[in-house]
C-alpha cells in the first residue's frame, strides 16, 4: 500500500512511518496540507492519505476539500485524526472525510483502518 502522512507533528510523523513501514507499505510524509498538495501534484498514485486536522499552513479540512475537488486525488480515500472535537470537524467540512478518528488512539488502529479504505479506494 502507498500511503500519504500528513502531520505537523514530527513525532507522530515518525511513529506512523514506522507503523506503516513494519507492515512492508510506501509512506511519504508532509508537515501540512500545503506540502501535501505539492507530493499529489507530482504523484497521486496514493492508496490512502492520512492527515491531522490541525495544522499551520493548511489544515486537515481544506487539504480534504482540495483533494476531493481534483480529477486525479478524488478517489484516494482520506483518513482525518484530530484531539479536537470529532464532530465538529465532521459538521464544518463540506466533503466528509472517509473516516474521521479521534486522538489519543492507538496508532496501530490507523494503519488497520487505512488498508480497510483503501482495498474499496475508487479511482
Amino acid at each position: 500500500m502507498r500511503v500519504l502522512l500528513v502531520d505537523d507533528d514530527a513525532m507522530h510523523l515518525l511513529i506512523l512511518k514506522r507503523i506503516f513501514e513494519n507492515s512492508k507499505d510506501t509512506v511519504v510524509t508532509a508537515k501540512n496540507g500545503r506540502e501535501a498538495l505539492l507530493v499529489l501534484d507530482s504523484n497521486s498514485d496514493f492508496n490512502v492519505i492520512l492527515t491531522d486536522i490541525s495544522m499551520p499552513v493548511m489544515d486537515g479540512v481544506e487539504l480534504l476539500a482540495k483533494v476531493k475537488a481534483n480529477g486525479k486525488t478524488k478517489g484516494i480515500p482520506v483518513i482525518g485524526f484530530t484531539s479536537g472535537d470529532v464532530n465538529y470537524y465532521r459538521e464544518i467540512s463540506t466533503v466528509p472525510f472517509d473516516s474521521l478518528v479521534p486522538k489519543p488512539l492507538d496508532f496501530s488502529d490507523l494503519r488497520i483502518i487505512a488498508e480497510e479504505k483503501a482495498r474499496f479506494q475508487v479511482n
